[in-house]
């Protein structure tokens, strides 16, 4: 599932060409998405110039003035950036063309994004109403942490993955960040000291920045803007790496499974 740094890279990507281009128009092939595309999208973003891209998580958020097109690349998504359009392929959804030539299109195997509109003036948006907060957010921190962790007893690595205590940190970055701080995934999170918080805090945010830079992970289906796979899948210490020598201290990577997610980690460089 694309996370936030694949979410950033494909942002970036798009920035140069798309902001300040109006649209031409907005093809939709299949608004059987994860929640069906308004109907009458094409006719209201159509003329329209992109302000700005921002992200919210793992959400892109297209700025028409005060109107936002937000949306979502679900566990298969790719938006990619054409010079002409190609020809389509199967599981080609949506187009978004740009009237000074190009075209974003958007491609989902399995159908779990989204393209949904938000008007001006409406109160926050579902989706992003309850999100906690960015991970390179100065609120995103130790203390902050250890109120929300005080007293759980669940899986440390669950809890980093809430959406609601930090968003992006999905499962592999969760994985790798507990690894660069020396914890193991399955440690009640509120018996997580706040020194040790502080480490964690620090490899969240190195984690999601190398693999931002690198492009994101692509492990099947994910390419950035331009068509390009990631590359942080081949820097990864822990993540599908179990029965594999760590790359630190040689010790055998393990697998746990945490809330029906598999998990990894070393059980050398991540004490009890």
């Amino acid at each position: 599932m694309p996370e936030l740094p694949e979410v950033e890279a494909t942002r970036r990507g798009l920035l140069p060409t798309v902001v300040g281009a109006k649209v031409a128009a907005l093809n939709v092939y299949d608004a059987r998405l994860r929640w069906p595309v308004p109907r009458d999208l094409p006719r209201t973003v159509a003329g329209r110039r992109v302000d700005a891209i921002d992200r919210r998580g793992k959400y892109l958020l297209f700025r028409f003035g005060k109107d936002t097109l937000i949306v979502h690349l679900g566990m298969t998504g790719s938006l990619t950036l054409h010079a002409a359009a190609p020809a389509r392929r199967k599981h080609d959804h949506v187009d978004l063309v740009l009237s000074g030539g190009g075209t974003v299109r958007f491609h989902d195997p399995r159908r779990f994004g989204a393209f949904l509109w938000h008007p001006a003036g409406e109160t926050a948006h579902p989706l992003l109403a309850d999100l906690g907060p960015e991970p390179f957010d100065p609120a995103f921190c130790a203390a902050g942490l250890k109120d929300a962790l005080r007293g759980r007893r669940a899986a440390i690595k669950t809890l980093l993955m809430d959406a609601r205590l930090v968003v992006g940190v999905g499962n592999i970055y969760a994985a790798e960040a507990l690894f660069r701080a020396g914890i193991r995934p399955a440690t009640a999170a509120g018996r997580v000291s706040t020194a040790r918080l502080e480490r964690l805090v620090h490899c969240v945010r190195e984690v999601l920045a190398e693999s931002i830079a690198r492009g994101g992970t692509t492990l099947r289906d994910y390419v950035g803007a331009g068509g390009e796979p990631g590359g942080f899948q081949h820097e990864t210490r822990v993540y599908g790496r179990e029965g594999l020598p760590c790359r630190v201290c040689g010790a055998t990577i393990r697998g746990v499974r945490l809330g029906q997610r598999a998990s990894a980690y070393c059980p050398n460089c991540q004490k009890r």
